[in-house]
C-alpha cells in the first residue's frame, strides 16, 4: 500500500484552519477553491468535482473536533482505488500558525504518483486559501 504525507506551516490560527477544514460540504469555496470546482453534499457522502475534470465520491469516516481531525474514504467516482483513505489535522505550531497535516493511504500503488501530484498542487491551493481566510492578511 502507498502512504503520501503532506505537511505545511500555515501562518493561520489552528481555529480558523479548523473552521474551514470541517466545513465538508464546502471544500470548493473555503479549502481548494479553484483547485475544486464543486463539492456537492448528501449527508456523510460528497461527491468532489476538481479543476482537471476528476470527480470522486468520499465519505466522511470522522470528524475530530477536540482533535481537529478529518478522515475520509473514496467510494466512486472517476477514481477507481481498491482502498483509499486519507485525513487531514490542524495541529497548533505556535506564533497563531498551524501545521496542516495531510495523510493519503492507496491501492493499487500505481495511484501514489498522480495523487502525490494532486495533493501536491492541491497543498500550495489549500495554504493560500487558508492564509488569505486569517483576519488581517
Amino acid at each position: 500500500m502507498a502512504s503520501i504525507h503532506k505537511e505545511l506551516i500555515v501562518d493561520a490560527h489552528p481555529e480558523l484552519v479548523w473552521a474551514v477544514l470541517s466545513d465538508y460540504g464546502a471544500v470548493h469555496e473555503r479549502l481548494a477553491p479553484g483547485y475544486v470546482i464543486d463539492t456537492q453534499l448528501n449527508s456523510d457522502t460528497r461527491t468532489v468535482t476538481f479543476a482537471d475534470g476528476t470527480i470522486v465520491l468520499e465519505r466522511l469516516v470522522d470528524l475530530d473536533h477536540q482533535a481537529m481531525r478529518l478522515a475520509y474514504t473514496v467510494i466512486g467516482g472517476s477514481l477507481h482505488p481498491s482502498h483509499h483513505h486519507a485525513s487531514m489535522q490542524a495541529l497548533p505550531e505556535g506564533g497563531g500558525r498551524t501545521r496542516f497535516v495531510w495523510h493519503t493511504d492507496v491501492l493499487p500503488d500505481a495511484l501514489a504518483a498522480p495523487i502525490a501530484e494532486s495533493m501536491e498542487h492541491g497543498s500550495a491551493v489549500i495554504r493560500r486559501a487558508l492564509e488569505a481566510a486569517q483576519p488581517g492578511s
